[in-house]
């Protein structure tokens, strides 16, 4: 929208930094680009926003789902926005009318629907985003959410570090925990694939409170101890931007650094659609790198539970897990002893010494066969999590698959995300 041609009052959309727990989630799913962030805030551009609301589902905390009546000659900016702490109040009928806005002005953009995914509209681009759905599965178990946070009635809960193990192996730039955390008499309800915010003490370099970190939960619904009111996290130590400049992750450091009955701060939980199936024979396929494997591990944890107890008949599990190394994966060495007949396990290296690399998008490739039925089986789910880098990858290689198989790949795809099969999480 050129706002300098403009006149009247806009429906701005913006965040609550209050409440946003920086997932990135808006930014990803945005066809637009309106959406860009900084260090501490995520902002939205009123010049390139067009009310399209495809950012509004994905949130997993409401933050995105806030909007001011503003003249046009006075829209926040987006340097104004990464200033803020909190979000400004709405203006008066008073302040709107020495701005010259009438009372009953009318909003100058309306919403549009969002774009429809590349295969449908025709555009050569292909947006693995578009085929990720919002909804959950339908046998999914009801979701609590938004119990803790900054706008809550309790601002966080205690939980107590009462476990912090290195679940790789040696190599101080690939640290990687596995941390629980247990909430003793605290309600705190979770479901596999939801997360949790952790809030690092200490200010940032400007004086202010650090803000939460979001963290998958990788402990299945009845805790990582069965019985007890704790979950488990999956947490690398950064010590690396994305370009590789040297940079110390606030809170991964910090939570990596736990001893044994520290206590920590923790808001939530989040999400309320990237949930496991609980009907019978329902199947899953996992596809994730690193530390997106902490949900992976939750819905695994639970299935193999479930099967112990010889009270659920469950479906495939199928698992593409990538990493640069086996030294690097999280978790090797327990994976090796789930049983075959219980899941079927494909690792991913892609840089091990004389072999050539390989990615998850690889082995699904490879994997075609299997994976083609169950595109079509519509008690089949699909999840995804882990780097950005990974989507679109592995997106492209579903629909290579589904077109090979003789499948039509936007009856396909359209079903992925209006049934609620196909959960992007990516960061």
């Amino acid at each position: 929208m050129d706002m300098a041609a403009e006149s009247g009052v806009l429906k701005q959309h913006l965040i609550d930094p209050e409440i946003c727990i920086r997932c990135n989630t808006c930014e990803a799913t945005c066809p637009v680009q309106a959406i860009t962030h900084d260090s501490r805030n995520y902002v939205v551009d009123a010049a390139k926003c067009n009310l399209c609301m495809a950012c509004i589902p994905p949130c997993p905390t409401g933050s995105i789902d806030n909007w001011r009546t503003m003249p046009i000659v006075r829209a926040y900016s987006v340097e104004e926005q990464l200033t803020w702490d909190s979000l400004p109040a709405e203006l008066t009928t008073d302040e709107l009318a020495a701005s010259g806005v009438a009372a009953d002005a009318e909003p100058a953009v309306e919403p549009v629907a969002p774009s429809l995914p590349a295969a449908v509209s025709g555009e050569t681009a292909f947006s693995s985003a578009q085929y990720g759905t919002t909804l959950p599965p339908w046998s999914a178990a009801h979701a609590y959410t938004n119990l803790y946070g900054p706008k809550a009635a309790d601002k966080s809960v205690t939980a107590t570090v009462v476990g912090n193990v290195r679940v790789t192996e040696v190599g101080k730039q690939y640290d990687t925990h596995h941390i629980v955390l247990d909430f003793g008499a605290m309600p705190f309800p979770v479901l596999e694939g939801q997360s949790i915010g952790v809030v690092p003490p200490g200010v940032d370099e400007q004086g202010r409170a650090h803000h939460a970190r979001q963290y998958s939960i990788a402990s299945p619904r009845n805790g990582e101890r069965p019985g007890y009111n704790n979950v488990s996290l999956t947490i690398k130590r950064v010590l690396e931007d994305h370009s590789g400049k040297p940079v110390r992750g606030v809170a991964s450091n910090y939570m990596c650094d736990l001893q044994v009955g520290d206590k920590v701060q923790v808001i939530g939980p989040f999400g309320s659609s990237f949930l496991m199936p609980n009907h019978p024979k329902s199947h899953i396929v996992m596809i994730c790198t690193g530390t997106g494997s902490a949900p992976m591990r939750a819905m695994t944890e639970w299935r193999r539970r479930l099967r112990a107890s010889g009270k659920f008949e469950g479906g495939k599990l199928m698992l593409f897990f990538g990493a640069r190394t086996k030294e690097e994966l999280p978790y090797f060495g327990p994976l090796q002893s789930l049983p075959k007949d219980f899941i079927d396990i494909n690792l991913a290296f892609s840089r091990t010494p004389a072999s050539p690399k390989r990615y998850v998008q690889d082995l699904m490739r490879e994997r075609a066969a299997d994976l083609a039925p169950l595109l079509a089986d519509p008690n089949a789910y699909f999840y995804v999590c882990g780097l950005k880098a990974m989507e679109e990858g592995v997106v492209l290689a579903l629909r290579d698959i589904a077109k090979q198989a003789g499948l039509d790949w936007d009856t396909i795809g359209t079903a992925l995300k209006k049934n609620g099969r196909l959960h992007l999480e990516t960061y």
